[in-house]
């Protein structure tokens, strides 16, 4: 699809969006009392999201406050760091070149990072672009030797730099024999779109993805660039399990680069995910193999993991397709079904214990399954 035809769509996709709502749903809202559950129970400083019905309608909610200092209220879609969101967006535009006869799926990866991938870590003519995506690579994923975000929340890393740190470790296990979620994959990724597109990676988005379908409030940020523009809540952390929040807004998100550095809001992730799976970001071809999933040991139980995306399976029966991410300050969790509800949500610290990690979950399945 051309990107004339992407602008229309999105164009028109604007005109015809309508609120259903206000941030301060009924007390008797289900979506609200789970969010208000987050504060309350699980500690969360603030919990929003955007609901969107089958019909394209749109409700906001906010719980919470966006700042412990002033108490100010939480911006309604206010902007977050969206974390592994990001790896949706970059497998799109990895799809969109297969489809474009740049990238072939099952190459190995040698073909396009001649001599990168080396050593005990992984080699790379015996791991595929494929394997990358779907996490089944083996690589040993490199957030698992960074320090502590309060060391280094300042400090940039290239992207060499994440290789490197993965690269001093032992591979998890062959190419294609298990699955591993490994962020590593996704710098490779990254690399790869540079190398094929001719571009950063960051404006391959922009102008493959996110000027097409009009998404105003997401954003890759500049080198360096620590703040989150616009209105957004604070981002909160503690530098020890039970401590102290302190405000993490501010750091540099080099570390996640290709695998989670984009700023966005629900309801832009919400838009994505609808124009997605309504194919016009994709193929039907390319499309259908990002949906193939694979088992994926360590993710919730009913959940599976495509090409970049994951299948969810919510208590109502249904099944959602998503993502969401964890970076320092902020974690979010969607999903859109095949009727077309889609729902983001997103809260203001990271979960510290397994119990409101499957909160927030809970919380965007009830979102999920409330049909309006």
């Amino acid at each position: 699809m051309s990107k004339k035809s992407l602008r229309v769509l999105a164009a028109a996709a604007l005109a015809g969006l309508v609120l259903a709502g206000t941030p301060a749903a009924a007390a008797a809202d289900p979506v609200q009392k789970k969010l208000d559950a987050l504060v309350k129970t699980d500690k969360f400083p603030a919990a929003l999201g955007a609901v969107q019905d089958a019909k394209g309608r749109t409700r906001h909610y906010t719980a919470g406050v966006g700042n412990l200092k002033t108490g100010a209220k939480v911006p309604v879609d206010g902007r977050v760091r969206i974390g592994s969101n990001t790896k949706m967006f970059v497998s799109v535009v990895v799809l969109q070149l297969v489809a474009e006869g740049k990238i072939g799926l099952d190459d190995p990866i040698e073909t396009y990072l001649p001599k990168v991938v080396r050593g005990k870590a992984g080699d790379g003519r015996k791991i595929t672009v494929r394997q990358l995506l779907q996490h089944t690579s083996g690589l040993p994923n490199y957030t698992r030797w960074l320090p502590s975000i309060f060391k280094t929340r300042y400090a940039y890393r290239s992207p060499q730099d994440l290789l490197d740190m993965a690269f001093k470790h032992k591979a998890s296990f062959a190419p294609g024999t298990s699955w591993e979620y490994s962020n590593t994959g996704y710098v490779l990724l990254g690399l790869i779109i540079e190398k094929l597109d001719g571009r950063p990676v960051a404006r391959s988005i922009d102008e493959r993805i996110i000027e097409p379908l009009g998404l105003r409030d997401t954003y890759w940020p500049a080198k360096r660039d620590r703040t989150i523009r616009g209105p957004h809540p604070k981002g909160y952390a503690a530098k020890k399990p039970g401590g102290k929040l302190l405000d993490i807004t501010n750091l540099d998100p080099s570390w996640g680069w290709a695998a989670g550095q984009l700023i966005g809001t629900p309801s832009d992730l919400n838009r994505f995910m609808t124009a997605l799976m309504d194919g016009k970001l994709l193929e039907p071809e390319q499309l259908a193999a990002m949906k193939k999933t694979v088992k994926a040991p360590g993710m919730p139980a009913g959940w599976e993991y495509g090409l970049g995306l994951m299948k969810m399976s919510l208590t109502c029966g249904d099944v959602a397709w998503g993502h969401g991410g964890d970076i320092d300050g902020y974690e979010t969790r969607n999903g859109i079904t095949d009727d077309g509800r889609a729902v983001t949500l997103a809260v203001t610290a990271l979960p510290t214990a397994e119990p409101a990690m499957l909160n927030v979950i809970g919380a965007m399945d009830t979102a999920l399954c409330a049909k309006r």
